[in-house]
């Protein structure tokens, strides 16, 4: 076995009859670059080593080497500690009435009414009313006792779900993994399974930007089995296992994982009790193996996928059409199509600087970095100065 990147590069390619030139040319990188690369001058980049990995078809070796240097990195958001939530759940003294259904359906429409502001603008407008009405909900909950307070706690458990994404999309790491953890423990004290495993699922979209497989694949299998989850959680809970295997580069179990997510999904009640949880686009499935694709370094099949599900985003889903805008645009300028790319860049940027979202900039800025190769290309220039603006705004 090769014993470093190169190494292990230059024995699959020529193992597959390609010359460095003709490699180069397959994934959209100079032959001097990938010269550095394969005599160990230069370390590869993650998107390097998956272009290399689904050009030469060998299943996740290459990602795999490319990972093992970083290896033994941990992050230390696992050990953060309750920055937002020591003395912050204070009682209200005194007893209340039982709240009766109207002031259930009040609760439920006013996290409806934020969650509706977050497919549209930026998630720092949101942590602060969100944070405020789950400690409101959470506080009714337990002082009511039966259904009423089960009802409330559930909300409660969604809306902190709900905030440890906006958190995630604020770029606060720390308090999204924090309230993540908050809403499981609500959902356990409800007897809702389907927000604990959940999130699990949010957790593991959280390793899935530190670019950690593992973490994302092992925490998407874990909220498979946490339980009597419903399906739809269950599908979303492989979905996100699927995008951790393409992000190792093995697409054989990526392609499983869609297949289960797709079975899983097709079982859904469509008469599902509130809370619907994930994505609200019309075909997640759809989408996320389009991401999956690309991280397998099957870019041209990534941006088709992506292209056809994008037109059915609706105009108001911004955040959606952010993050899956830019995937395309990214997809499109790693298989080489440089003008198409751009050309999807320029209605994205629009979108992406009204959500401000950290986890859309950190695909932009892959973008901005591709993009930045053909730099003297008539449509990067008409477009970069743009894309810089909007990634320098933080």
């Amino acid at each position: 076995m090769a014993g470093t990147f190169g190494e292990l590069l230059r024995e699959h390619r020529i193992a597959a009859g390609l010359s460095m030139g003709q490699l180069a040319k397959m994934i959209h990188y100079s032959k001097g670059y990938l010269s550095k690369i394969e005599n160990d001058l230069k370390p590869p980049t993650p998107t390097v080593a998956r272009l290399c990995d689904g050009a030469l078809k060998v299943g996740g070796l290459l990602v795999e080497a490319a990972a093992r240097p970083a290896s033994s990195l941990r992050r230390q958001v696992l050990l953060a500690g309750t920055v937002i939530g020591a003395g912050t759940m204070l009682g209200v003294g005194g007893a209340r009435p039982v709240p009766d259904a109207t002031v259930l359906a009040g609760m439920r429409t006013s996290f409806e009414n934020l969650q509706h502001l977050g497919l549209q603008t930026s998630p720092l407008v949101l942590i602060e009313p969100l944070s405020a009405l789950q400690h409101t909900v959470h506080g009714m909950a337990r002082e009511n006792t039966g259904p009423v307070g089960t009802r409330l706690l559930r909300l409660a458990a969604r809306i902190a779900e709900y905030t440890g994404w906006m958190c995630q999309e604020a770029g606060d790491e720390t308090n999204a993994l924090w309230w993540t953890r908050h809403a499981s423990e609500l959902s356990r004290a409800a007897g809702d399974p389907d927000i604990a495993s959940y999130a699990f699922v949010r957790e593991a979209g959280l390793a899935l930007y530190r670019q950690d497989a593992a973490a994302t694949i092992r925490l998407a299998q874990q909220a498979q089995h946490t339980g009597r989850t419903g399906s739809r959680v269950l599908a979303l809970a492989a979905r996100r296992e699927a995008q951790g295997h393409a992000l190792a580069g093995d697409r054989y179990r990526t392609e499983s994982a869609l297949d289960r997510a797709a079975e899983l999904m097709e079982a859904v009640d469509p008469r599902a009790l509130y809370p619907a949880l994930g994505s609200s686009v019309p075909d997640p499935l759809e989408l996320a193996k389009g991401w999956a694709l690309s991280d397998l370094g099957l870019n041209e099949e990534a941006a088709d996928v992506l292209t056809r599900q994008f037109a059915l985003v609706p105009a108001t889903s911004r955040r959606s059409r952010a993050r899956f805008g830019t995937r395309r645009s990214l997809a499109y300028a790693l298989s080489g199509e440089v003008d198409e790319s751009c050309r999807t860049l320029v209605h994205t940027l629009e979108d992406a600087a009204h959500v401000d979202s950290a986890t859309v900039r950190t695909d932009l800025r892959q973008l901005a970095r591709t993009l930045g190769r053909w730099h003297n290309h008539g449509a990067v220039q008409e477009v970069y100065p743009d894309l810089k603006r909007l990634l320098s705004h933080r």
